[in-house]
């Protein structure tokens, strides 16, 4: 963890972090150091209150397809925390920087495409719960399967 990825997460937590730098390696940079600094669900719950709070500062309207999306939120930090445990003795990343760089294949802001239908994605509850994909299971470790880590 380096001071660059503190700084990182105080501007995206304050709502300075500036908007036009807000993309799919900024998203994948804080849930990588929100899962260094914490646990699955606590990173889960300070990355969705990070959000709403970014969202809330910088003014972005919460309409069917912008804003929060519940569904968006957990699968990628599930996808991320996934990579993260996978690889990490293999592609060990000591910072957000080197691990966006490490794993490319989780820059595409359309990667969950491949779980989801538009339609699924598209459903009013899917910005309020969590909806499970409905093309393809998100990535998990076999030892997650059976309830082991």
């Amino acid at each position: 963890m380096t001071d660059s990825d503190l700084n990182l997460l105080t501007a995206f937590e304050d709502g300075t972090f500036p908007l036009d730098r807000w993309d799919q390696r900024a998203h994948v940079s804080v849930a990588f150091i929100l899962l260094r600094l914490h646990g699955f669900e606590e990173a889960l719950d300070r990355l969705r209150r990070g959000i709403l709070n970014y969202n809330h500062t910088n003014r972005i309207k919460d309409s069917p397809t912008s804003g929060y999306n519940e569904t968006t939120t957990v699968a990628m930090l599930k996808i991320v925390d996934t990579v993260m445990r996978a690889y990490r003795e293999y592609l060990p990343a000591a910072n957000a920087g080197e691990f966006c760089d490490l794993h490319p294949e989780l820059m595409n802001k359309h990667l969950l495409r491949f779980f989801y239908s538009p339609g699924r994605r598209m459903d009013p509850r899917a910005k309020t719960q969590f909806l499970p994909p409905d093309l393809s299971d998100l990535p998990s470790l076999e030892r997650d399967r059976c309830g082991q880590d």
